[in-house]
């Protein structure tokens, strides 16, 4: 009787855990770019395993073409990688820090550190290598 009440609780417990896994992702990990600035940008980078991180302008027209590409991938990568954007004019810090001169300027971040850098407007085929390189 008592392992009844053992498995009852693991059930429970696993039925818990995929719940909370569940709400997690779809609460956590939007399916769409998020805009990132100077004061929020070190606990974004620290909060997901995987960020991928644009810094980009609004007058900059490759950065303008890389717009689809990346609401593409932050819907497909949806719970393994966030897609963060940092306005350049908007945001000094970060960029500077990073040696961001020139846009667009994609940087991946695992576990809070830099694993990849890619200049430039990229097709989707790229930056979705990058991010299964780093996925695990």
């Amino acid at each position: 009787m008592a392992k009844s009440k053992d498995e009852d609780v693991e059930k429970i417990k696993e039925e818990m855990v995929d719940k909370m896994m569940n709400d997690t992702e779809s609460k956590e990990y939007p399916a769409e770019p998020v805009e990132v600035n100077d004061n929020d940008f070190k606990e974004t980078i620290k909060e997901y395993p995987l960020v991928l991180v644009d810094f980009w302008a609004a007058w900059c027209g490759p950065c303008k073409m890389m717009e689809p590409v990346l609401d593409e991938l932050a819907e497909e990568y949806q719970g393994d990688v966030v897609i963060g954007k940092m306005n350049v004019d908007k945001n000094q810090n970060i960029p500077s820090r990073f040696q961001v001169s020139s846009i667009p300027t994609m940087v991946l971040f695992k576990e809070g550190e830099v694993v990849d850098r890619m200049i430039g407007a990229l097709g989707k085929e790229q930056l979705s290598q990058k991010i299964e390189e780093n996925l695990n």
